[in-house]
């Protein structure tokens, strides 16, 4: 196919497949209304919008495990390794033979089928996780970690592995279709890890500040989730709602310091938080709205799943930031997350995203976060449900005037215990002895230890305790026209390295405090910003995670085939 055919044939498919776009969503070519004011600030690098995607509860082996290559049964949609010329699909850090086969856990790795999405929860605590690494031998899932049955499951769910085994399930990219085509079509990693071990909440500050200290408890006196206290004032290393947040329940946490917002509003930046479920005015199909709003879950829930999930909320932590009463913007779509908005403190719905982009509006940098059913968290969510979040979202990003200068990265939170294979470095060490030891107290390497060294300090010179780390390994991507093509990156990262591209690229500085971004890798590895490795587009099925649209502006990726 010569250069010109290959365009007009590129056309007619596009056109043939917008409908898979989100509803509503703004395509290039219209007339974009406060989009400039993002495009116009510096930068040092060409990104000049980041789209964070932040999923839940993945260990990278339960995606990756055995990342390029899939079965493919009958019935199921297919993945298949480029094998062309140019950019055959590299290998990763996945399950050797040996290790599917002999592992060194009591039960092996197996995989999950399509047919088998919906999963059991496991347990993710910050001290459980500890004791399956077991001194970096990886070799105690199933006895510390796995369980056969928990709040949000159903027994029948772990597909007779009753005993804790069902950690060791993996699924492929004939069920994450999805990500394996992003992965071959751009970037990923296969060695970025959870900036400390344990559950949603330390993800989720770990993300934006780099930070699980100060935390003050309010509601209770104290609580194993917050360590090391000082009164009522400690590490975070377990799940707790923002205090303040009309939607929270009883015991909840405020945190001191910074996050990566109070840099943005500093600086002048346009940015926005885009909750799932945020919107307490909305009322779903089902009559419920508010706090309660709710939509159908996973099939191990056994019944509907909340949409706002309060200790996910990127921001409500922060007293700079908190929109305690979910108060709507005072301004339309094309004005979300500038300064015109005076009343939401920038938190907004997931549903906001769309809303701003279909009015010619991206902000800098966004944070999004599924309603619960679509955030790929076992018990209530599935890899299927995921994927359709996604899909969407990537594909209305992807077809807006804003796709030639954004970064797309999407991470996750937690490993939700999953089996990954792959010690984490140590970079922090941590001290701590807890009440309850096998959930909130270092076991890493010996009762009330994790790692050897001295943990990072606060502003004061304290020693920070209770945020070891690195934890698990987790799954990262890079979605952008200047993503580096069907690579995987072997640089250290974690998720502390996210905030840490958006203050080197706006010039924001470090949040300090002891964060972990004075010490998180670059993500700079993931892309070429010499040039955009072809203004690609990849456009996918949001049901089956296969391709419909792939856009290569360059004959000869053309006509290297797949």
């Amino acid at each position: 196919m010569n250069r010109q055919h290959f365009r007009c044939f590129a056309a007619l498919l596009l056109a043939s497949n917008l409908s898979v776009a989100a509803p509503g969503v703004v395509l290039a070519g219209q007339p974009a209304h406060d989009w400039k004011d993002a495009s116009n600030f510096p930068t040092a690098t060409p990104i000049k919008h980041v789209v964070v995607i932040f999923q839940e509860n993945v260990s990278f082996d339960h995606y990756f495990a055995t990342y390029p290559n899939a079965p493919n049964p009958a019935g199921e949609p297919a993945f298949y390794p480029r094998h062309g010329f140019l950019f055959p699909t590299p290998a990763v850090n996945g399950l050797t033979p040996s290790l599917l086969t002999s592992n060194p856990n009591s039960a092996n790795p197996f995989r999950l089928d399509r047919s088998q999405a919906s999963t059991c929860d496991q347990d993710h605590n910050y001290g459980a996780e500890q004791s399956a690494f077991d001194q970096g031998l990886m070799d105690k899932f199933p006895e510390t970690v796995g369980v056969s049955e928990s709040a949000f499951c159903n027994v029948s769910f772990s597909y007779g592995h009753l005993n804790g085994d069902l950690v060791m399930g993996y699924f492929d990219g004939n069920t994450v279709t999805a990500l394996w085509n992003y992965a071959q079509a751009f970037s990923m990693s296969d060695n970025s890890y959870g900036t400390t071990f344990g559950p949603s909440t330390p993800g989720v500050l770990n993300l934006v500040a780099g930070n699980t200290f100060p935390a003050t408890l309010s509601g209770a006196a104290s609580s194993p989730k917050v360590v090391n206290a000082v009164g009522q004032t400690g590490t975070l290393d377990g799940d707790l709602d923002p205090t303040g947040d009309i939607c929270s329940s009883t015991t909840t946490i405020q945190m001191g310091g910074q996050s990566i917002a109070d840099l943005m509003i500093a600086k002048g930046i346009t940015w926005g938080s885009f909750m799932g479920g945020f919107d307490l005015t909305v009322t779903n199909p089902d009559g419920s709205t508010g706090c309660k709003r709710q939509s159908p879950a996973t099939p191990a829930n056994g019944g509907p799943t909340a949409d706002y999930i309060p200790h996910h909320a990127f921001f409500q932590y922060w007293p700079s930031t908190l929109n305690a009463t979910h108060v709507r913007p005072n301004v339309g779509p094309a004005l979300y997350g500038t300064s015109a908005d005076t009343t939401s403190k920038h938190a907004y719905d997931t549903h906001d995203f769309f809303d701003a982009l279909n009015a010619g509006n991206l902000p800098a940098v966004s944070f999004l976060k599924a309603p619960a059913y679509g955030d790929g968290h076992a018990g209530y969510s599935d890899p299927l449900l995921e994927q359709s979040f996604l899909v969407n979202t990537i594909n209305a990003i992807q077809q807006s005037p804003f796709w030639d200068t954004t970064a797309i990265i999407i991470s996750y939170d937690d490993s939700d215990g999953w089996y990954d294979h792959q010690m984490s470095p140590i970079l922090n060490s941590s001290a701590i002895t807890s009440p309850n030891q096998s959930q909130n107290g270092d076991n890493l390497n010996g009762v009330g230890k994790c790692g050897n060294g001295t943990p990072l300090k606060d502003n004061n010179g304290n020693l920070i305790e209770g945020r070891c780390g690195y934890g698990p390994r987790l799954p990262l991507l890079v979605i952008s026209p200047w993503a580096k093509a069907n690579f995987v990156d072997h640089s250290i990262t974690d998720q502390s390295s996210i905030i840490r591209f958006i203050e080197d690229n706006w010039g924001l500085g470090r949040i300090g405090g002891g964060s972990y971004d004075a010490l998180a890798g670059s993500l700079n590895n993931m892309f070429n910003f010499d040039k955009p490795e072809f203004r690609r587009k990849l456009i996918l099925d949001p049901n089956s995670g296969e391709p419909v649209y792939n856009d290569f502006d360059n004959e000869a990726r053309s006509v290297d085939v797949w």
